[in-house]
C-alpha cells in the first residue's frame, strides 16, 4: 500500500516538493515501506508528511520509528548534558568504569569518534561466553588497532559510552535520556520500541532487529516520532541551550578523525569525519558541506544544516535500502531540502 497521509505544516510550500517527491518515489517505488518526512528551522517545524504503510494501515506523521544509528548522536548529547553540569570530560577513561576492560588509553572522545581501536561486536548479537551485559562484553572485547590511531565504524564502543556516563553520574543512561527530551518536549524518544514499524531486510542483512531492540543498545536502540527528532533539532538550531550550549554543540562539531587511517569498505565513507557521535559528511555530490548528523542501518535520517538553519529528518524501515536491489542515495535528499532552504 503506497500514497501518503498526515501532511502538516507547511504543506503547500513549493521548497519542499522535490523532497517530498523523492521520498513519494521510494515509497511507490518500494525501498521505503513507511515514511515521514520532516523539516524544521529554528522556530518551528515547515513540513511534515507521512507516506506508505504500517501494517496495511496509512502511516501518520505520529509514528514512532526505530532509529538505529541517529541514536548515537542523542546519546552523545545526553553524555555532554552531564559534561556541562561537571560530571566528566571526554578524556574520562573507560578502564576507570570498567576495570575489567583491557586498555588504559580509551577515552569517552575515542569511543564517541570511532577511534577507539576495539574490536565490535555485532547488533543483537548474542553475547560472548560469560557476558550477561554489553558492558561486560566490552569488557571482553580485544583492540585491533592502536588507540587513536584508526577510524572504524563501531557500535559496541557505545556500550562503553553508557558504561562512563553511568559511572560519573551515579544515574543510568535512560534516566539522563528522560532529562534530555522532557526538556524540548520529545517525550516519545526512548529506548522503548513497542509498536514501531517491523523493519525490512533484516533476514537478507542478516540481523535481528528484535534481538537488538532487547538489548536498548546505547548504539542503535532508540525509537522515536519525526516530531521528536525535530524538536531537539529545533533547539539546536536556535541555540537556546535546552539541548547543550552552543559552546557544547560546537566541540561536538569538531573533528576528531581527521588523518587517521580508514578501515571501511565503503568508498564515500572516505569523504566524512566524525566529532563526538556528529557524522560529518563532506562528500563532493553534497550542495551543503556545512551539515551534521547522522544516518541509520534502517535509512533513517537526521541532519542539520547551519548554512540554512534547517534540520531534516527522515523516518523509515528498510535495512538493505542501500543494496544494489534497493539502491537508496539520501543525498539527493540532503541536497533537494538543503539546497531550497538556502536563504
Amino acid at each position: 500500500m503506497s500514497g501518503h497521509s498526515g501532511v502538516s505544516g507547511a504543506s503547500a510550500d513549493p521548497r519542499w516538493s522535490a523532497a517530498t517527491a523523492w521520498v513519494r518515489r521510494h515509497v511507490d517505488a518500494g525501498p521505503f515501506p513507511a515514511a515521514v518526512l520532516g523539516i524544521t528551522d529554528a522556530a518551528c517545524t515547515q513540513h511534515l508528511e507521512a507516506f506508505g504503510a504500517v501494517d496495511d494501515r496509512p502511516t501518520t506523521t505520529e509514528d514512532r520509528f526505530a532509529l538505529y544509528s541517529v541514536t548515537k548522536p542523542l546519546v552523545a548529547l545526553t553524555v555532554m548534558r552531564s559534561v556541562e553540569e561537571g560530571s566528566l570530560t571526554v578524556d574520562a577513561r573507560l578502564r576507570d568504569a570498567l576495570p575489567g576492560f583491557l586498555s588504559p588509553d580509551v577515552t569517552l572522545a575515542h569511543l564517541m569518534s570511532h577511534s577507539s581501536g576495539i574490536v565490535d561486536h555485532p547488533l543483537g548479537a548474542p553475547m560472548p561466553a560469560g557476558a550477561t551485559s554489553l558492558h561486560e562484553t566490552i569488557e571482553r572485547t580485544a583492540l585491533e588497532t592502536i588507540v587513536g590511531t584508526a577510524r572504524r565504524y563501531n557500535n559496541l564502543a557505545w556500550a562503553g559510552v553508557s558504561a562512563i556516563l553511568e559511572s560519573a553520574t551515579g544515574d543510568t543512561l535512560e534516566s539522563r535520556l528522560a532529562q534530555l527530551t522532557s526538556a524540548v518536549g520529545a517525550e516519545g524518544l526512548s529506548f522503548d520500541t513497542a509498536g514501531t514499524p517491523r523493519v525490512h531486510g533484516g533476514d537478507v542483512m542478516g540481523h535481528d532487529p528484535e534481538a537488538m531492540f532487547a538489548q536498548r543498545h546505547p548504539a542503535a536502540g532508540l525509537a522515536a516520532s519525526a516530531e521528536d527528532l525535530l524538536a531537539v533539532g529545533r533547539s539546536l538550531l536556535a541555540g537556546d541551550g535546552a539541548v547543550v550550549s552552543p559552546p557544547t554543540l560546537a566541540a561536538m562539531q569538531r573533528p576528531r578523525t581527521e588523518g587517521l587511517f580508514i578501515i571501511d569498505p565503503e568508498p564515500r565513507k572516505r569523504f566524512e569525519n566524525f566529532g563526538l557521535g556528529w557524522n560529518l559528511p563532506r562528500r563532493p555530490g553534497l550542495v551543503d558541506h556545512s551539515v551534521f548528523g547522522h544516518e541509520g542501518w534502517s535509512m533513517t535520517q537526521f541532519w542539520l544544516s547551519p548554512a540554512t538553519g534547517l534540520c531534516l529528518v527522515l523516518l523509515t524501515n528498510r535495512l538493505d535500502a542501500r543494496e544494489p536491489w534497493h539502491p537508496v542515495r539520501p543525498d539527493e535528499l540532503q541536497n533537494a531540502v538543503f539546497a531550497a532552504g538556502t536563504p
